[in-house]
């Protein structure tokens, strides 16, 4: 069976899986504190341009968040987010059940602009009643969004801006942030992630890894005692090293970039045959992910032969169907997937 359904699907780049068979019997200190994990660390301090950053590894996505905005709040503030983001949509409650409320925001194409921020936290405060509300105190965007769309360098720095003028945290979610970094068009850097938010996480799980995300404080002591609060949320690895040394090789001759490019290549080729073929997107991107609008009986009928990534009801008759490209996506898959189309 063809698969497109996600792009963590496949085990993770060779060249780590390399580099773990030889380890041998090597013994490692545990919880993250070998030298492999620390190398990890000094690349994606000099990638982000930030010497002095906190860097942790942690297991999972979700994980991530929950743990992040839940050390970086008080527990009777809570944190802004797109209507349609992952912390909103796809965590199961996670970010609830750990105390605090998602403040959602409508959006467009998955993104939220400064103004609405403002807006939002201007209201709250000319409440008369606001003592008696969730205090909004962070912003929580992801790059690329849940659509895989991006934000541009310039409405980043709107809304980091409005974020500090408002005395918020800024957290950017990067679990597919390879992806962004090497999109066509793309103007943000992980240097201005790192000047721009208070914490982001570099996802290595759908980006050629096969566990883990690196939270990025670029200002040391963001979070005071961050690793212990990471342990007592449950995100900690033992063999903290299986994690570093997989962001020891991902930071290795731009491996991380590589991979990115290889999926946005192939996304992009798949988009050219959808719009040569007459398929409707839902939203477009030049991401690694291609939300197609079909009928029932048309995706029902492709279902047999190509595993796609179910989004959404469009309506009575149609569903958004989800194309996801990965770092491990083949010329050769791509042209059995276009044949199909």
């Amino acid at each position: 069976m063809l698969s497109f359904a996600s792009d963590y699907m496949e085990t993770c780049a060779p060249e780590i899986l390399k580099r773990l068979g030889e380890l041998g019997k090597e013994k490692l200190a545990g919880y993250g504190f070998d030298r492999i994990s620390e190398s990890a660390r000094n690349k994606i301090r000099e990638a982000a341009g930030a010497p002095e950053a906190d860097v942790y590894f942690l297991i999972g996505g979700t994980q991530t968040n929950a743990t992040v905005i839940d050390t970086m709040l008080r527990p009777y503030e809570g944190v802004i987010a797109a209507r349609t983001g992952h912390v909103s949509v796809h965590e199961a409650g996670a970010i609830e059940y750990g105390g605090h409320k998602v403040l959602e925001l409508p959006s467009e194409e998955g993104k939220i602009r400064a103004s609405q921020i403002a807006e939002y936290v201007d209201g709250y405060w000319a409440d008369g009643n606001h003592e008696h509300m969730v205090m909004p105190a962070l912003v929580y965007i992801s790059q690329p969004t849940e659509y895989g769309s991006l934000y541009t360098l310039k409405e980043l720095v709107e809304i980091s801006r409005t974020c500090h003028e408002h005395h918020l945290a800024l957290y950017v979610d990067g679990a597919r942030l390879a992806y962004g970094l090497m999109a066509e068009g793309n103007d943000v850097t992980m240097k201005d992630l790192a000047r721009l938010a208070d914490a982001f996480y570099i996802g290595g799980t759908k980006c050629g890894g096969l566990l883990g995300e690196a939270v990025v404080f670029p200002k040391k002591n963001t979070v005071p005692h961050f690793f212990t609060m990471v342990k007592q949320h449950g995100a900690l690895l033992a063999k903290g090293w299986a994690a570093g040394i997989q962001f020891d090789t991902l930071f290795t001759d731009g491996l991380y970039e590589r991979l990115g490019k290889n999926a946005d290549e192939k996304a992009d080729r798949i988009r050219k045959v959808l719009d040569e073929k007459g398929y409707v997107q839902d939203i477009r991107n030049r991401t690694n992910q291609i939300f197609l609008i079909l009928t029932k009986e048309k995706a029902e009928e492709l279902s047999h032969k190509v595993e796609l990534g179910f989004w959404e009801n469009k309506d009575e008759d149609h569903v958004v169907m989800r194309i996801a490209t990965s770092w491990a996506t083949t010329d050769e898959e791509v042209d059995e997937l276009v044949s199909l189309l």
